[in-house]
């Protein structure tokens, strides 16, 4: 298992886009939205610590470990910031607690299909997490073939006042060639691609690709039942 944390928490980047933003950062509101990434930051460890026990105990104890990849991201402030906009959602610390759930992230990067639902089914029975979202992308793709599962999750937070809060990251489980498609798919639509012709033939052929993907995804995964089997 490899894990990658990718522009988890830096403070100094964070106060120069504060400043940036239309956001008023005053002392109250910077302090604030330090304290809420510092939570979500946490949460990000309690359940990247849960997936790295899973992936140690699946390594040594059973004979096929299902997780591939553990990446881990937060959110940056501009990416929130625009997401509030594009939204039409308050610049607030209530607005961003009530309705963004995805500033903690981790995505999971597993070898099989069935691998994806055995991760999130061993990850939500635990006691102290609570499922707060479940969109299965792979059974119901998107209308571009874009294929996951997400779900968002709740876990605690201990505080130094010995008080705790429920705090949710976002979990993205899929196959390394679900990941690979998705990698080229936001390249082409988000990284504005200036060839609006050969935009869209590219993107006929990526959701032709998915369906294609998933169908050897499925023969890959029945020859590795039939070789496990004793």
């Amino acid at each position: 298992m490899i894990l990658e944390r990718n522009n988890l928490f830096n403070i100094h980047q964070m106060e120069n886009q504060l400043r940036d933003s239309d956001l008023q950062a005053n002392l109250q509101d910077f302090k604030a939205l330090m304290h809420l990434y510092l939570l979500r930051r946490a949460a990000i460890k309690e359940i990247g610590t849960k997936l790295e026990n899973l992936d140690d105990e699946y390594s040594i104890a059973h004979q096929h470990n299902p997780i591939h990849l553990i990446e881990e991201r937060i959110k940056s402030p501009s990416s929130l910031f625009e997401k509030l906009t594009r939204k039409g959602w308050d610049f607030t610390i209530e607005s961003i607690n009530k309705n963004v759930l995805d500033i903690a992230g981790i995505r999971v990067i597993t070898n099989y299909l069935d691998d994806i639902y055995q991760v999130v089914q061993t990850l939500i029975q635990q006691d102290d997490i609570k499922l707060l979202q479940r969109k299965d992308y792979i059974n119901h793709p998107k209308p571009n073939g874009y294929r996951s599962v997400h779900i968002v999750v709740t876990v605690p937070v201990f505080l130094a006042d010995n008080t705790h809060k429920e705090i949710p990251v976002e979990v993205q489980v899929r196959t390394i060639g679900m990941d690979m498609w998705s990698s080229l798919e936001h390249k082409l639509h988000y990284k504005n691609f200036a060839n609006h012709e050969r935009a869209a033939a590219h993107t006929a052929k990526l959701k032709d690709y998915s369906q294609k993907l998933y169908d050897i995804e499925v023969g890959l995964q029945q020859i590795a039942k039939d070789i496990e089997k004793p």
